[in-house]
């Protein structure tokens, strides 16, 4: 199988738990060890956790500019641990980045070294808040013909304008923001769905998060498009959103480094008035978090594209927080049929060949 061919945009503690972690699997495929931790499908349309070559990577920090991946994951203010594999010079130098003051040539310089490079997907992982230069990474990803994974809650895939350049252009686009690989989102949402299951009126509920990353510390200032997607990711029918309070970033920890500590609190009425009231604390490695669904989102993404599939992929809905038009549009059945998809069109190719 051909590796998928990945450009990163935002050389951040995201993209330092992936390529960490992509060497990490390397070595227990390589050992054929059965176990893959932290992984759910070990192979999407016949690619496996491993199978990433990185072939270009953006920043705008002067520190980590000219670095090869493989040292500029680990610079600047980067704080995801490090994990105990060999990291190897990938032969990929971090280019300058698309710039606010001048993005229209800086878009014509990324859409031609994306084309350079052969990229198949770019990974848009910059903080959040910085809804131009997701649009200015997407249309350079678009007008290179390269698939997008937006990483953050910046409008990509539920812009329409953006949604079409990327249909047109025959490539995938998955966003909009991750849902974690076992993040606050997720385990808010199950819990409100159990209340609900169990017959328990939800008075009452919120979220607050804290972390010691440099997405955190921005979050203090920009973050309404993240609580926005946070909302949009426990939606759900018969839920009414004036009862819930999500606070992104209850507060900077440097002390944290890259974890992340979600408080949830739910108050609900039982029987006869009575009150119910849940608790939970849970305490994460905020950018593996990140990378264990940004590897699935590669892979969707590539294999996508390599079959011809073009625009949004419902194999991603829930993978995301924001999926286009909800994820009251995308059934459990769509989402296995594309993933079924996806991996029989890839075993259709590997006979033909």
């Amino acid at each position: 199988m051909v590796q998928a061919r990945v450009a990163v945009a935002g050389v951040g503690n995201n993209i330092s738990a992936l390529v960490q972690g992509v060497r990490y699997y390397e070595g227990r495929s390589a050992g054929e060890d059965p176990e893959l931790p932290g992984i759910r499908r070990p192979v999407i349309g016949a690619l496996r956790p491993h199978d990433v070559e990185f072939v270009a990577a953006y920043d705008v920090s002067p520190a980590k500019i000219g670095l090869d991946v493989a040292d500029a994951i680990l610079a600047g203010k980067n704080n995801y641990p490090r994990l105990d594999v060999t990291l190897p010079a990938t032969g990929v130098c971090v280019e300058p980045g698309i710039r606010e003051h001048d993005p229209d040539a800086d878009v014509r310089r990324v859409t031609e070294s994306l084309r350079r490079s052969g990229a198949e997907v770019l990974v848009y992982s910059l903080p959040t808040g910085l809804q131009w230069a997701a649009t200015a990474y997407a249309t350079a990803a678009a007008a290179a013909g390269v698939a997008l994974v937006n990483c953050t809650p910046e409008l990509v895939s539920r812009d329409q304008r953006m949604l079409d350049a990327f249909v047109a252009a025959g490539v995938p686009v998955l966003g909009d923001d991750l849902a974690s690989h076992f993040g606050a989102s997720i385990v808010h949402r199950s819990l409100l769905a159990l209340l609900r299951e169990r017959g328990i009126t939800l008075d009452q509920t919120y979220q607050i998060n804290i972390g010691g990353n440099e997405d955190f510390r921005n979050l203090r200032e920009h973050g309404e498009s993240k609580k926005a997607s946070k909302l949009n990711a426990i939606a759900q029918d018969g839920l009414s959103l004036d009862r819930v309070d999500i606070i992104p970033s209850g507060g900077y920890v440097a002390g944290l480094r890259d974890q992340k500590v979600a408080y949830v609190s739910l108050d609900g009425i039982g029987w006869a008035g009575t009150p119910v009231n849940l608790e939970l604390r849970l305490r994460v490695q905020d950018s593996s978090n990140a990378a264990g669904v940004i590897i699935d989102l590669v892979r969707i993404a590539v294999a996508a594209r390599r079959i011809g599939l073009k625009g949004f992929v419902p194999a991603a809905a829930a993978l995301l927080k924001s999926p286009p038009d909800g994820h009251g549009a995308y059934s459990q059945s769509a989402v296995n049929t594309s993933f079924e998809e996806l991996d029989a069109a890839a075993e259709s190719r590997s006979a033909a060949e």
